[in-house]
């Protein structure tokens, strides 16, 4: 086991595969979930600083970094429930969940799924909010995209494709705001197993047209539990006009505009991303999940005879 700066990598096998994770500090309990292609690491900046005052943990997602990478199910859902098996088995009943990119998708996904052990939602330059995304990655969902795959993760390619991507971020120009962290990703596509993992979340994500899984349809569910959304100005992944979406259905949420950051804040900006995580946990209170209204929002926002009922004393909290 690696250590870190903020504490040692440990492994647990769930269902028979290895899921690696950190865990540092002590209080309410944060989940940290990183994007495709990531893994743990990409938190490290931003952990020190929330470990002063909660418990944060951050894993690595079944298919990237130190975790298993089996022929799996690599589905959001999939996501939701191992990530609820690793805080069932760390003892941690509720936590607030914060998620970048895909991670934000399953964080959302998370809360659907398991809305009494959810107490906050952040979500950063989160995907699931249209299907406008950086075109390169629809690309590698085509015919023929695992091998192409295979032939630029070549080992000396990537020697000289990495520093490439670093050398081109320190340009500073608005689309290279994003290449030092995507070169992390691609140096991580090295070995088969790493490509054939991405490759499986890819196609359960998006086809050829874009994005296929989305939020919009359920975010009401979230409406009782606070909910923050954070986006880089400069995010060449998922563009910036989806914090517009997400005032617009998340209309309950506190959404920011990170400005000069892409689509990797937490790495680029982390004491501004540490500070906006400080100050929505600390001015909000956790949620509090009642079955009986959520099954009511169900049913009014789905059933048009349903919504023609008289308003109940009761609001959702």
């Amino acid at each position: 086991m690696e250590p870190t700066d903020v504490g040692e990598v440990q492994t647990v096998a769930l269902h028979g595969h290895d899921r690696a994770y950190v865990v540092a500090g002590s209080g309410p309990a944060v989940l940290l979930i990183h994007g495709i292609g990531s893994r743990h690491e990409t938190w490290l900046p931003i952990m020190g600083e929330l470990a002063k005052k909660y418990t944060v943990i951050a894993p690595d997602l079944l298919g990237h970094g130190q975790s298993a990478k089996p022929r799996a199910d690599y589905s959001i859902g999939g996501y939701a429930n191992g990530l609820r098996d690793l805080l069932t088995y760390l003892g941690i009943d509720r936590v607030s969940v914060v998620g970048h990119s895909l991670g934000g998708g399953i964080a959302m996904q998370f809360a659907y799924q398991f809305p009494q052990r959810t107490d906050r939602v952040v979500l950063i330059g989160t995907g699931g909010l249209g299907p406008e995304v950086n075109p390169i990655i629809p690309l590698c969902t085509f015919p023929g995209a695992g091998l192409t795959l295979s032939a630029l993760a070549a080992a000396p390619i990537r020697r000289i494709g990495v520093p490439l991507l670093r050398t081109l971020h320190r340009t500073g120009l608005p689309m290279t705001a994003d290449l030092a962290e995507l070169a992390i990703v691609y140096d991580d596509m090295g070995t088969v197993d790493a490509r054939q993992a991405f490759s499986h979340v890819i196609r359960a994500i998006v086809d050829w047209r874009g994005q296929i899984v989305t939020m919009k349809d359920r975010a009401y569910l979230t409406e009782y539990i606070p909910t923050m959304v954070l986006w880089g100005e400069r995010d060449t992944v998922i563009p910036v006009a989806h914090a517009q979406v997400a005032r617009e259905v998340l209309a309950h949420a506190r959404v920011e505009v990170l400005p000069g950051a892409g689509h990797f804040p937490q790495a680029e900006f982390p004491e501004a991303v540490s500070e906006a995580l400080l100050d929505f946990f600390a001015t909000t209170e956790p949620a509090r999940f009642n079955a009986t209204l959520w099954d009511r929002a169900m049913k009014r926002a789905n059933s048009p005879i349903y919504d023609t009922l008289p308003d109940q004393d009761e609001v959702i909290i």
